[in-house]
């Protein structure tokens, strides 16, 4: 469907209809909002720019028209924490946030030494991002009412032209996805908006439920989204929409959007916040990142 199209279909659905639609499930009424927010966000912020492409010279590489070329070769790398707070409400925020990641050999010291004694790593992510120096952690959170026209959210860096075979985070959580003990993961926040060359498609924390969950005792999940190398999501611009199917396509963007806040539209903990660490692109790990909290 034409973005401009898509844009008066929404309009003339209303926001104010939209806002009402309850998400405590996948259903077409229940992903009614992220459509009408994300089609918002996409607008107003832009994706992070990639790096350019430098000759032999350490020259910027340009096309015809003068615009740089992307550096083909640089990968996956960074998850940007933003606002989208169009009416400055101060009630969402977005940040990478020291000491609060899933620990993969974190420093320790037992009681009552002042000293390192050893390490400690959380058996939900064995691994992670080597980068991460001081045990980073993206803090998404929306204070106060679900329909608040704000959202916490990332956006990934060099994602443009993958083709999709895995997604996935660590969230700071006991249990499974649908236990309501620690953060809040429900079936549209935190979740993946996926721009393809074909479609455009919604993956929620726990609808589609993750392909694979990793727990551990001391409240972290690692999730993830990708079956034999397949990542199922609910397109949105098909035709009927809201299908649950393979993405196909080369990607255009990813963003994780936090947007379900403390009243019911929260449920069923209302917790408002999540800590996600270890963002997941095809078995690529980014576990760290700029605060750019305010």
């Amino acid at each position: 469907m034409n973005k401009k199209l898509l844009l008066t279909l929404l309009a003339a659905i209303g926001v104010g209809l939209l806002l009402g639609a309850t998400r405590a499930s996948a259903t077409t009424q229940g992903l009614a909002l992220p459509v009408a927010f994300n089609q918002a966000i996409a607008n107003a912020i832009p994706a992070p720019g990639d790096d350019p492409l430098l000759d032999a010279n350490g020259n910027v590489v340009r096309d015809a028209q003068g615009n740089p070329v992307s550096d083909p070769n640089e990968p996956f790398h960074q998850v940007k924490p933003q606002e989208y707070d169009p009416a400055h409400t101060n009630l969402v925020q977005a940040a990478w946030m020291n000491a609060i990641g899933c620990p993969s050999g974190a420093n320790v010291a037992t009681y009552p030494s002042t000293t390192v004694t050893g390490t400690f790593t959380d058996s939900a992510c064995a691994t992670g991002d080597p980068r991460d120096q001081h045990n980073e952690g993206l803090l998404l959170a929306k204070t106060g009412p679900t329909d608040n026209n704000a959202s916490a959210i990332a956006q990934l860096k060099k994602v443009r032209g993958l083709t999709l075979t895995e997604l996935g985070f660590d969230i700071r959580k006991m249990g499974t996805s649908t236990d309501p003990r620690g953060s809040h993961c429900g079936a549209g926040a935190p979740r993946w908006n996926v721009q393809t060359t074909t479609n455009f498609y919604f993956i929620g924390c726990n609808s589609p439920p993750p392909d694979q969950q990793i727990p551990s005792s001391t409240g972290w999940i690692r999730m993830r989204w990708g079956a034999g190398g397949t990542v199922m999501g609910f397109c949105v611009t098909c035709t009927p929409p809201f299908l649950l199917q393979p993405v196909t396509g080369t990607v255009q963007s990813i963003t994780i959007v936090f947007d379900e806040g403390q009243d019911a539209g929260g449920g069923p903990d209302q917790f408002g916040a999540a800590v996600l660490d270890n963002i997941d692109v095809n078995g690529t790990m980014v576990g760290h990142g700029a605060c750019d909290c305010d």
